[in-house]
């Protein structure tokens, strides 16, 4: 198949563009809020609407700080060790899902401290409008012509800009439907039985890190990086640990009372 070879800016007037990778995400952001607040409402959660606002704010400076001194120690650690005011150039591109999950989770505490709230319950929150915002963002990825997928023979292969001749995986696709989609789906009906706190976030980290593990052999390894020990991926193995955190979280959540509702709220 042909790459679509879509136009990254959508409109421009003048010097001002607007791309579609910033349109993705604000798309993305937008959705995850106006399902939390319907999550909020259905679950009986002791937050208002300004709170939710401020919650999502915090999330998304934690998501962009994270993401990119994730990617500067996980992916480039030698370059931006001897190169540190790169770290700030983040136009120039790089950055990490993993890095972004810690910032994010810092930013929930963060949150949770200020305003003397539950940090699970706001960690569940986030969980399930989580896939939403990864969804846009793999599609940005697509749109970008980036974080192509591995050389393959399948009929619906394609032949990325600067991704060489041959045709490759859409892994960016994979990755939208199965981390995005899929997750949220999964995710938002586990909420309509779940009650003990912290079985969504765990749900969250085991079911994404499983499926980046499986789907990261069709996404081409970093090239600074290929392969560790020649046997995976660092997504892989920073994926193994989110799952192990998931299940050992899940194994404490599981231990409380009343986990799963006895009918649908």
């Amino acid at each position: 198949m042909t790459y679509p070879q879509i136009d990254p800016v959508f409109f421009e007037v003048g010097p001002l563009q607007l791309r579609w990778y910033g349109l993705m995400y604000i798309i993305g952001f937008a959705c995850s809020y106006f399902v939390a607040l319907d999550l909020v409402k259905r679950k009986g959660y002791d937050l208002t609407r300004r709170d939710v606002e401020d919650l999502l704010s915090f999330c998304i400076v934690g998501l962009i700080v994270g993401a990119r001194l994730g990617y500067c120690l996980f992916y480039n650690f030698g370059f931006y060790l001897h190169n540190p005011v790169k770290i700030l150039a983040v136009w120039e591109g790089g950055m990490s899902f993993h890095g972004g999950l810690l910032g994010v989770i810092a930013a929930i505490l963060l949150f949770a401290m200020r305003n003397k709230a539950d940090p699970f319950m706001l960690s569940d929150l986030v969980a399930i409008v989580a896939p939403l915002g990864l969804f846009f963002g793999r599609l940005a990825n697509f749109i970008n012509g980036e974080l192509w997928g591995r050389v393959s023979d399948v009929p619906w292969a394609m032949v990325f800009p600067g991704g060489g001749p041959l045709p490759r995986h859409p892994s960016q696709l994979y990755e939208g439907v199965c981390e995005g989609i899929l997750l949220f789906a999964l995710l938002y009906l586990l909420s309509r039985k779940v009650s003990a706190r912290g079985v969504l976030l765990s749900c969250f980290l085991t079911f994404y890190g499983s499926m980046r593990i499986f789907l990261e052999q069709f996404r081409e390894p970093d090239a600074q990086l290929g392969f560790l020990f020649g046997l995976f991926t660092m997504g892989q193995l920073l994926s193994s640990l989110m799952v192990a955190a998931g299940l050992a979280l899940l194994a404490c959540a599981l231990k409380s009372p009343g986990v799963f509702r006895d009918t649908l709220r």
